[in-house]
């Protein structure tokens, strides 16, 4: 682990295992941490932000970031290995979102931002009461931000969140997921080797104790917490840091529609809606539920019949597979369980639905499809993170609007029509935070991330992401 700029151990010297998921073999071990070991972080971080000048120096922290971008470009082949290991996932989603997407711009947008960001502002002056006042607007760091990663895209997640809050002038604590701790604790190793980030500055923490990390959101010298995970871990840190009014940015889960209009080409729309198997679906912006209009109904559902049946998946050091497994045992089963509970409810289970026969190790699930879901289904209702697609038709523009809305959830979706106008006009009535016409990618460092209702407060990268990891001042002075 990082812990105040050195490399350490746990203070109980514990260790737990880190394990391939495709293989279910054990990789290697990492330092197994205890709260004390928190405690120790987090007063590294509050030390290095109120007693350094790191939250001042805006040259040091793009000196930094610069430094810590080349350490990673050196190291990028075996940090790519190292995510298919750990992660599970398909090698050729590591030069995507997994590895090469964040590594080539999510470190660099920030450092850029440095400099163009608007840090101090003036205001018009002032004459109330008869005193003449000249004012300011200030743009601060926050303080000691707790990072709180989950395990299916956590070098992206880790570079995303790391880069604003330390080119805003923040100190983190960085805690991974116990599911996939090295490529944190590579992190940690380059910071402390690598650049001249201060002692402190940047933590790195990791715990088979998912409690250890709550001890971030309990901890009153914790000003923020940035979380990539689960709605009800969500909920639970705005529960646990009300008691000291945390600050947050909760990127929580989805269940996006993929509306196909009846105008569409169906043959080339309709088989991309089997993407929801890759990376064995563990992404909370996959839309897997596909809403198919019933004039074209049979048609589309053949299609995608056909389509999941030929999903390459397997052995993620593939270069053909897109679809790994499952990160763990734990998370098989809850998908399986998803799976049984929509056969319950009377979904139609047209493709998979089990554990695939041919492959003997690691924590698989087939390519699943159901169709004639009811948008009232569990199936359709809760995020499965898995690679799991559900079928639901639809009678019209206003049905399918009704039917995409109808969710707690609001991350992403898409919408796809032979008229871009008309999908233009459906994607402004869905209630999410980010959305796709006709396949278009709004990803990238400098576009905002995040969702509408449960699916999380603020958002990740952009100008907006920037800003949050920021307090504003208000200043005034008397005008002579």
């Amino acid at each position: 682990m990082l812990i105040g700029g050195e490399l350490v151990e746990a203070a109980s010297g514990k260790r737990f295992d880190n394990v391939n998921p495709a293989t279910e073999e054990v990789l290697g071990e990492v330092a197994d941490a205890s709260a004390e070991d928190m405690g120790r972080a987090i007063a590294a971080a509050r030390h290095a932000f109120d007693r350094s000048d790191w939250s001042t120096d805006r040259a040091l922290r793009k000196r930094c970031l610069e430094q810590l971008q080349a350490a990673l470009e050196s190291e990028r082949e075996e940090l790519r290995d190292e995510v298919v290991a750990e992660v599970g996932t398909p090698r050729i989603l590591t030069f995507a979102a997994q590895v090469d997407w964040p590594l080539d711009d999510a470190l660099r947008y920030p450092a850029k931002m440095i400099d163009e960001f608007a840090f101090e502002r003036a205001l018009p002056d002032s004459n109330l009461m008869g005193s003449a006042s000249r004012r300011a607007v200030r743009k601060e760091p926050m303080g000691v931000i707790g990072a709180i990663v989950p395990w299916n895209y956590p070098v992206e997640v880790t570079l995303n969140k790391i880069g604003p809050i330390l080119a805003t002038g923040n100190t983190v604590v960085l805690k991974p997921a116990p599911d996939t701790p090295w490529n944190a604790t590579r992190l940690g190793r380059l910071v402390a080797e690598k650049t001249d980030i201060p002692p402190g500055v940047v933590n790195v923490v990791t715990s088979s104790d998912h409690l250890v990390g709550e001890e971030l959101t309990l901890s009153p010298d914790v000003d923020m917490i940035s979380f990539t995970g689960s709605t009800a871990t969500g909920k639970r840190i705005m529960e646990k840091g009300a008691a000291t009014l945390k600050r947050v940015f909760l990127e929580l889960g989805g269940k996006s529609a993929m509306i196909v209009c009846d105008d569409a080409d169906f043959a080339s729309v309709v088989p991309g809606g089997s993407m929801v198997c890759v990376h064995g679906g563990q992404g909370c912006a996959m839309q897997t539920r596909m809403l198919l209009p019933r004039s074209r109904y049979d048609e589309g559902v053949e299609l995608i019949t056909t389509a999941m049946g030929t999903v390459p998946y397997g052995d993620p050091t593939d270069d053909g597979v897109l679809m790994g497994p499952l990160v763990s045992a734990r998370q098989r089963d809850r998908v399986l369980g998803y799976i049984h509970k929509g056969q319950e409810e009377g979904a139609k289970l047209v493709h998979g639905g089990g554990r695939p026969a041919h492959l003997s190790k690691g924590w698989f699930v087939e390519p699943t499809l159901f169709v004639d879901v009811d948008n009232a289904m569990t199936i359709a209702r809760e995020e499965i993170f898995g690679p799991v697609l559900c079928v639901i038709p639809y009678e019209d523009d206003d049905d399918a609007v009704r039917i995409a809305n109808e969710s707690s959830y609001g991350l992403s979706g898409g919408v796809f029509s032979g008229s871009e106008e008309r999908a233009t006009a459906i994607a402004r009535r869905i209630r999410t935070g980010s959305i796709s016409v006709n396949g278009g990618m709004w990803y990238g460092a400098d576009s905002p991330y995040g969702g509408y209702k449960d699916s999380g407060i603020g958002r990740q990268c952009g100008p907006e992401g920037f800003e949050q990891y920021v307090e504003t001042k208000a200043i005034a002075w008397p005008l002579a």
